[in-house]
Formats: structure tokens, C-alpha cells, sequence
């Protein structure tokens, strides 16, 4: 049982991903990277996204984290072309099992999780793999009647067939070999008829025509006895591609990657663009760039370049990529994001100096005042005063920062540090800053000269 590797269109058919979130959380970091990946692959092979639900578990899924899922994909710009329900499609998957359980492919198992407990800790202390001996199957239909007339209900196994070995090449990890009798048979569906993850997953990429599906490598596992399914229905699986799992910037997973939302990234101030910029070049041989919008990312978007080794999520990184993205940002882009009052100019002076866009706050307060005054030597202070002086003489539609500095500099003798840093600390309050050619414009005559006189 082998499938080839085959380029994006090897079959003729419209490239097909889907992003298969459950609704009991927030988006994190990892379920970002995959939503991205299978995004990318589909809008950059002219194909479809689709958004499934995979919300089989009623106890655990909420419908707030339903909406959360939407709001963080638009968010991020990542707009599925359709959406499905798995809660929506029992139908279907209730079809699929008669089906495989009339073929054979799919038994009830009685064992108790004590039992399979005891079972599991016998073969590993016998230096054996702990998969599942089938007792199941052993069991007479007088064996089974009787266990039903005392209450016990039977939980389903997919039947793995032993003889065919399951090989595909994948996208990312290249060739991959499962002997199936080193695997347990999955339970595909509880005692009390709610569905676990395999089957219905597998019926529905079948059902929505998926053609490609990306994931983290720790769904190599499952992938293997999900081609078995797959045969069984009689349908061809899809490509896959399994990418190397994030770790945290000590070297080793970490647990905050797992709470690390989308929710808490907008809280920090990170924009959409530099999530997208980060996580679609991490752990591929492409550099990290500032890059804005998708094109460039979508270009270069393959298989080929990424590694095997796990990928370092560095959450200092992102802020230092934020920063430059946030330095490109035009003013309608985020204008509706800043206070009242700031203008193109307002962004335009004081963009180089932000790290977030949240941060124009403080320097509109420099601008409009009032500032805390920096504490100043008596020699500034005099300093200033001239300072004042020659601010009233000069013409303040024609680049004052620079008459004033150029009048400064004649008539004291100063130069450098201690002609700019003076001048800087009473007009803003601060010791570094934007540019002062283009920040002293929008303080203005009047209270340039009020704070140069108040220092």
C-alpha cells in the first residue's frame, strides 16, 4: 500500500486544504502555523481552503470558541472559501461505519480501560510494543450477547489490515514505512456513540475532496492508519505533508506555545502581517523578512524548503519583526487604530520609533503635552533660555528645527550632543525619540516656546 509523492496537480484536480480546529480553545501558535501553511498552499496553487469544525466532542466544544476561530482567521486574512460542521455530518459518518462494519473492517471491543491498562504494562515489562492482541475478535456471539445483557457497552475498532503495509512519500519528511502489526487497531468510536478523530476525519477529506493535508509531525502516526481507511473505502488519500513542531526559544517544547493565542498576539500589539511573515518562513531554509503583504511569501511557499529539524518560535523574534513591519505600515492602514487628532504627519514622524502602533499614544502626549520636564544643569537651563530666544526670532514654516539648531550653534559655540540633547529633553521631555526636524513642527511655535522657557 504506497502512494506517491506527485507534484500539487499530479492528479488533475483542483488543490483542495483544509484547517480542522476544535472549538475548545483559542487558537494557538501551532494551530496558526498549520492554518497558514494549508492557506498559502491553496491560494498559491490557484485552489481551495476550507475551514472544518471538528467539533464531534458536544461536552468539550463551545460555540464562543466557534466564533473565536472565525474572528482570529479573519483577523489574520486567512479566509476560508467554505465552512463545514463535523456536528453536521453524522449522517455521513454513520453511512461510512455501516458500511466498513458490514465489510468487516471495523469490530466492538468490550475490553475496560483497566484491562487494556494491564495489557499494555505486561508487554512492555515483556520488552514487547503494547498493541492491542484482538481479544475482541475472540469473542463468541454468546460472549458478546452476554456482556451486552450486563450492561457493557462495546466500543469500535477499525480493523488494520496486517498484510498491507502502509508507504507514502511525504512532502516534508520524505519516504515513510508502517508495518501494521506494530499498530493497535484505533478505536474509532466510543461506548456511548460519540466519535473520536480518525474516522470521521478521514470520511470527511474523502467527502470534501481534500487533496492536500498539512500538519505537525506528530500526526505521522495517525496518518499511517488513517491510508489504511482511506483503502478501505475505496478512495485514494490525499498528499501529505507533516511539518516539524514548534519549540519554545529555551530549545525544548514549551507549554506556553500551547496557550500562546492569537487573542493574547493582539493584546502584545503584534500585527496579522508579521504573525504570517514569521510563521510562514519558520523552519524552512527561507530568512525571516519584514515582508507585508502575502505575494512574496506565496512565492516562495515549498515543500522542499522546509526542515526536519523542529522549528525555534522565538517570541523576541516576533517583536523585533513586528517593529519592522509596523515601520512600513502606511497611514491607511492603521488609521482607524489611532487616537483622535493624529494625523498622516502625526504617523509619518514617529513611526520610525514604535515597536507597536499602540505606542503612537505616547508620543501624540509628547506632542500635545504636557511632558515632564528633564532635569537639567544649570548651564542647559541658561542654555535654553537663548534657546527660547531664537525660537521666536525664526520663521516656523521653513524647517525651524534646523534654523533654530543653525542660529544655536553660531551664537554658543555648541555642537553635537550638547547642542541637540538639551534642546530634545525640554521640548519632549525624553532623551531619544523621532526625528526632531519633523517632530518640532507638529509641537508647534507655542508650546515650543512654552516648554523651552519652562525648562
Amino acid at each position: 500500500m504506497r502512494f506517491g509523492r506527485g507534484g500539487p496537480n499530479a492528479r488533475g484536480m483542483t488543490v483542495v486544504t483544509r484547517f480542522a480546529p476544535s472549538p475548545t480553545g483559542r487558537l494557538h501558535v501551532g494551530n496558526i502555523r498549520a492554518a497558514l501553511h494549508n492557506w498559502m498552499f491553496a491560494r498559491g496553487q490557484g485552489g481551495r481552503f476550507v475551514l472544518r469544525i471538528d467539533d464531534t466532542d458536544a461536552e468539550r466544544s463551545e460555540e464562543r470558541f466557534v466564533d473565536a476561530i472565525r474572528e482570529d482567521l479573519a483577523w489574520l486574512g486567512l479566509t476560508p472559501d467554505a465552512e463545514v460542521r463535523q456536528s453536521e455530518r453524522f449522517g455521513l459518518y454513520e453511512t461510512r461505519f455501516e458500511e466498513l462494519r458490514a465489510a468487516g473492517r471495523i469490530y466492538p471491543a468490550y475490553d475496560t480501560s483497566q484491562e487494556l491498562d494491564l495489557k499494555r504494562k505486561i508487554q512492555l515489562g515483556r520488552g514487547l510494543p503494547p498493541v492491542y492482541d484482538r481479544a475482541a475478535l475472540q469473542l463468541s456471539d454468546a460472549d458478546r450477547a452476554r456482556l451486552e445483557n450486563e450492561g457493557v457497552r462495546p466500543h469500535w475498532r477499525f480493523r488494520l489490515d496486517d498484510d498491507a503495509v502502509v508507504e507514502w512519500d511525504d512532502l516534508v519528511r520524505g519516504h515513510q514505512r508502517f508495518d501494521p502489526k506494530t499498530m493497535s487497531d484505533p478505536v474509532i468510536r466510543r461506548a456511548d456513540g460519540s466519535w473520536l478523530y480518525m474516522l470521521p476525519s478521514a470520511i470527511d477529506d474523502i467527502d470534501l475532496g481534500i487533496s492536500h493535508v498539512m500538519r505537525g509531525e506528530d500526526h505521522v502516526a495517525n496518518t499511517a492508519l488513517q491510508i489504511q481507511m482511506f483503502a478501505a473505502m475505496g478512495s485514494t488519500p490525499p498528499h501529505f505533508a507533516h511539518a516539524a513542531l514548534l519549540t519554545g526559544s529555551e530549545g525544548k517544547l514549551s507549554k506556553r506555545l500551547g496557550s500562546l493565542g492569537v487573542d493574547q498576539l493582539r493584546e502584545m500589539g503584534i500585527e496579522a502581517q508579521a504573525i504570517r511573515a514569521l510563521l510562514a518562513r519558520l523552519g524552512t531554509s527561507d530568512p525571516v523578512e519584514p515582508v507585508v503583504e502575502m505575494a512574496p511569501l506565496l512565492a516562495t511557499f515549498d515543500f522542499g524548503r522546509f526542515g526536519r529539524a523542529p522549528a525555534r518560535f522565538d517570541e523576541a523574534e516576533l517583536a523585533q519583526l513586528n517593529a519592522r513591519i509596523v515601520h512600513q505600515l502606511p497611514y491607511e492602514a492603521v488609521r482607524d487604530r489611532l487616537p483622535a487628532g493624529v494625523t498622516a504627519e502625526v504617523w509619518e514622524a514617529v513611526r520610525p520609533n514604535l515597536s507597536t502602533v499602540a505606542e503612537v499614544q505616547d508620543w501624540w502626549q509628547v506632542i500635545e503635552g504636557p511632558i515632564t520636564p528633564a532635569a537639567l544643569s544649570d548651564d542647559d537651563r541658561a542654555y535654553l533660555a537663548l534657546a527660547a530666544d531664537a525660537a521666536e526670532a525664526i520663521d516656523w514654516g521653513a524647517d525651524p528645527w534646523h534654523q533654530l539648531t543653525g542660529a544655536l550653534k553660531g551664537s554658543t559655540g555648541r555642537k553635537g550632543k550638547a547642542l541637540f540633547l538639551p534642546l530634545r529633553q525640554a521640548l519632549t521631555g525624553r532623551d531619544h525619540g523621532p526625528d526632531m526636524a519633523a517632530l518640532l513642527p507638529l509641537i508647534g511655535r507655542d508650546r515650543a516656546l512654552a516648554r523651552l522657557r519652562g525648562a
